[in-house]
């Protein structure tokens, strides 16, 4: 008879895989039922102090707009779903934080091969779109596929640095692994996943932080950057444009999709090229209409946003009145006010502010981690950060947290057995 061996830490790798692949789908309520079982099945004796601080300044914000509640009219059924999403950075920390049981060796292949399953799970999801529709529709193809993928790009950049990770995989691995998950995140089509993976990947050659060489080097890219968008200008592609030209008409509107300041809202083209300006408009209005409390504080838990018309959502349903806006400040904004969006800063801030070490693997994670805290700027203001409903970015800071921990613990027994 064959012997099956289930290692100890098999159900944490499902678990974990579990965790990442859910959030992927439309559904939250699952997502959010997924994460909680995962925690209360996972719960650790003991914690760093660096998982509880940064879960700390999440539970505050959650706290500040729980107060504000007491303000304001609501209803159990708004307040419940409020709270939900604003503990979800907490949740996927933790949760992330709980998942890391294994040696550091087994931690990093469980990363990458969850990255390899997605990112099949995404090409077959495309493949059946492509035959039942028989079309290259970018619309449509992220519409059934998935928007984006934050999850795939963080594999990308550590399968690209595997030396400094000490990842154990062989050549041909790592590259048919490349071209993999490569495919499945470019066919997202996502500006974000771009900016993401160029942030990322300078992070982790250690450029985001300040020396004479990395301001040249973040100088060089911006330069590059403003070249680029200067010929897509001068491509000019069309909005009803096809494939490849209906992703460089996105980027083409980038600049000014989240920043404007005035938006026609008769002019539909104006007014959906422009949707993110639209909100941040409205909530602003909204919320200083509301007095100083509810600008320094918030509108509390079950506050929603007017838009004064009803909009067709990603959720297929047209609505007027919105608990949440693509920018993660503005949100916290509407919920906590501006000690909320304070306290996200903070958050970002002491992301950012990662101890140096002679460790090759653990500093590498710090420039992992620096490199999130800079996305997190720009994903923060155009898709709601760690707070949207699709997220698992959470869940990757947390993991990283317990996989630092873990590889100086076993450095740490190393050089103890080295000493002997």
């Amino acid at each position: 008879m064959m012997n099956l061996t289930i290692y100890k830490s098999f159900p944490y790798q499902i678990l974990f895989l579990l965790c990442i692949g859910v959030s992927l789908f439309a559904n939250y309520e699952l997502t959010f039922a997924v994460w909680v079982l995962t925690l209360l099945m996972t719960i650790k004796r003991k914690y760093s102090v660096t998982i509880i601080k940064y879960s700390a300044i999440f539970l505050t914000i959650l706290s500040v707009a729980v107060v504000s509640t007491l303000f304001s009219a609501t209803t159990v059924f708004l307040f419940i779903r409020d709270f939900t999403y604003l503990v979800k950075p907490i949740l996927g920390l933790v949760v992330g934080y709980q998942l890391c049981r294994f040696s550091s060796k087994l931690a990093l292949k469980v990363i990458v091969y969850t990255g390899l399953a997605i990112a099949l799970m995404h090409l077959i999801m495309l493949f059946f779109t492509v035959l039942e529709f028989r079309t290259l529709s970018v619309n449509l193809l992220r519409e059934h596929g998935g928007y984006f993928s934050d999850y795939e790009i963080y594999v990308l950049i550590i399968l690209i640095f595997y030396k400094n990770l000490k990842v154990e995989i062989s050549k041909n691995q790592r590259r048919i692994l490349l071209v993999i998950i490569g495919l499945s995140s470019f066919l997202y089509l996502a500006r974000t996943n771009l900016i993401q993976f160029i942030i990322l990947y300078i992070g982790l050659k250690g450029y985001l932080i300040y020396s004479k060489r990395s301001l040249k080097v973040i100088l060089f890219v911006a330069l590059g950057a403003i070249i680029g968008y200067t010929t897509i200008v001068y491509i000019n592609p069309k909005r009803e444009g096809k494939g490849i030209q209906a992703f460089l008409y996105k980027v083409k509107i980038a600049p000014v999709e989240a920043f404007k300041t005035r938006i026609d809202k008769d002019d539909w083209k104006d007014f959906n090229d422009n949707y993110r300006s639209f909100e941040n408009i409205i909530a602003v209005k909204q919320v200083s209409s509301k007095g100083n409390r509810a600008v320094f504080f918030g509108e509390g838990l079950g506050s929603t946003l007017n838009l004064g018309r009803k909009v067709w959502t990603n959720d297929h349903e047209y609505v007027q009145y919105i608990p949440i806006v693509h920018n993660g400040y503005m949100t916290v904004f509407l919920k906590s006010g501006l000690l909320g969006v304070f306290l996200l800063l903070i958050f970002l801030v002491v992301l950012y502010r990662q101890k140096r070490s002679d460790i090759e693997a653990v500093q590498s994670i710090n420039y992992l981690l620096i490199g999130t805290s800079v996305f997190l700027i720009v994903s923060n203001w155009v898709f709601l950060g760690l707070y949207l409903k699709l997220d698992n970015k959470s869940i990757i800071i947390g993991f990283l947290i317990a996989l630092r921990e873990v590889i100086i613990r076993e450095n740490n027994r190393q050089k103890g057995i080295e000493n002997e």
